[in-house]
């Protein structure tokens, strides 16, 4: 019979995330949730702004739309919930480094989305749909958190990236 007399390695332990880092990642999944929230009371048949000609022929509600405009929600949902995990003292990665690269490539590419937004908002001419100024101030204002995600994504990757460096690297 063999027994093991040693312990496995652990995993190396990082200092916690300090407070503004959990702060901002907590602050990132409450942006999601005013959009979101909209979103659904559209889907729900909740009288948002649009015609229902324009629910039936451009977001195809009721039907197929309904689905996608509930599913882009719960993914915008639990996609702002990913910052939760950089900076949570219960869950560790096997591999922080690797995690390191997701969390800027995720970092990169919603100032990406919010740069592109940003540029289709103020340089298309584009159809609003909406049937009053009223409900597009709404709408704006619902949807205006969610420009602050990369900036407070961006500021959660650092203090991961920081917290887990290699040792001996400043």
């Amino acid at each position: 019979m063999h027994v093991m007399t040693t312990a496995p390695p652990s995993l190396p332990v990082s200092a916690p995330a300090p407070l503004w880092a959990r702060r901002a990642a907590h602050a990132i999944a409450l942006c999601a949730v005013p959009s979101g929230l909209w979103r659904i009371a559209m889907a729900s048949g909740v009288h948002v702004g649009y015609s229902e000609q324009v629910l039936r022929d451009v977001f195809d509600i009721p039907g197929w739309g309904i689905a996608y405009v509930v599913g882009l929600s719960v993914l915008a949902e639990l996609g702002s919930l990913f910052p939760l995990l950089l900076v949570s003292d219960r869950w560790r990665p096997l591999r922080p480094r690797a995690m390191t690269r997701v969390a800027w490539t995720a970092s990169a590419a919603l100032v990406l989305v919010a740069l592109w937004q940003l540029v289709v908002a103020f340089t298309v001419e584009s159809q609003t749909y909406m049937s009053s100024d009223t409900a597009q101030t709404v709408w704006a204002f619902l949807f205006a958190p969610l420009f602050a995600i990369p900036a407070l994504m961006t500021s959660v990757t650092w203090s991961y990236a920081k917290r887990h460096r290699e040792p001996g690297r400043a």
